[in-house]
């Protein structure tokens, strides 16, 4: 009896932070929810919308652009340079620690950041471009360099993220094994591919399904980078269901988007279990 009340605290948080809220969702789709009052039931007509919303295909389009693109970069340039400061270097804790800087800033605030540094005329990009010969990048003011400056910015904060779990993993790597593929007269290229890559596998699936999750809900930096514009060209998934909640008072509608997502999640998620369970019963 005394060990169930201690887990009372963890029962209570579930049904309150996640149980309720979801339900609640459920029901706020099923009806005509607008301006914080509900008028009428509606049955399934918030999401058969959902396949006739232009807007919301054009924002599930952005979002799967940019979860493609950034996850995809994130992951080869977090694991590479994990590989290279996993050496032997000069300096390497300094340069470590510097890696790690963008984790501790605040994505808003990192989105204000990129308006100063993408900013067109003698922004500090666009000023390193023109010693270059480049000429001006219209950063901010055109659909398709907009959505790579907000890819960018995504880029490099999150970079570190996959650098930091990556480099703990090849730190906890067993020793003996390359010294025996040393013994062996492997070279570099043969060492990662049949003793690195293999072993490091589970916990690069494992980064990749966070990185996923986070990059589909990504709000804040196109929020505060471009305001989803210039018209809709950085307007991701994440941002037209606030919009459609709180600029159009369409709260049963955004729930139903919301509930779009959450499938679309999860179902990436569920292949993304399997796959790692697989990798872990290679192992044993």
């Amino acid at each position: 009896m005394a060990g169930r009340l201690f887990l009372l605290p963890a029962v209570v948080w579930v049904l309150v932070f996640s149980i309720f809220p979801l339900l609640y969702a459920l029901y706020t789709s099923l009806h005509s929810y607008r301006f914080g009052r509900i008028n009428e039931f509606i049955g399934l007509r918030n999401f058969e919308r959902l396949f006739t919303d232009a807007n919301l295909h054009s924002g599930l389009r952005v979002t799967l652009t940019f979860v493609i693109v950034t996850v995809l970069v994130q992951m080869i340039l977090g694991f590479a340079l994990a590989l290279i400061l996993n050496r032997e270097l000069r300096g390497k804790s300094v340069f470590r620690a510097i890696m790690t800087l963008p984790l501790f800033a605040t994505p808003v605030a990192v989105g204000y950041l990129g308006i100063t540094v993408f900013y067109e005329q003698n922004g500090p990009v666009n000023s390193f471009l023109s010693s270059l010969g480049i000429a001006n990048i219209p950063w901010l003011s055109n659909p398709f360099w907009a959505l790579v400056a907000v890819i960018i910015v995504d880029i490099w904060q999150w970079t570190p993220f996959v650098f930091l779990v990556s480099l703990a993993a090849l730190q906890a790597l067993p020793a003996d094994l390359y010294e025996a593929a040393e013994v062996d007269g492997a070279s570099p290229a043969q060492t990662f591919r049949h003793i690195t890559l293999p072993l490091m596998a589970p916990t690069l699936f494992l980064i990749l399904l966070l990185r996923l999750v986070e990059s589909f809900k990504v709000f804040d930096i196109p929020m505060s980078l471009t305001l989803g514009g210039p018209g809709r060209a950085t307007e991701v998934y994440s941002l037209f269901t606030y919009r459609t909640a709180m600029r159009f008072f369409d709260h049963g509608y955004a729930a139903a988007q919301g509930f779009l997502l959450l499938v679309i999640v999860s179902v990436i998620v569920a292949l993304l279990f399997r796959r790692i369970g697989q990798l872990y019963e290679l192992e044993r």
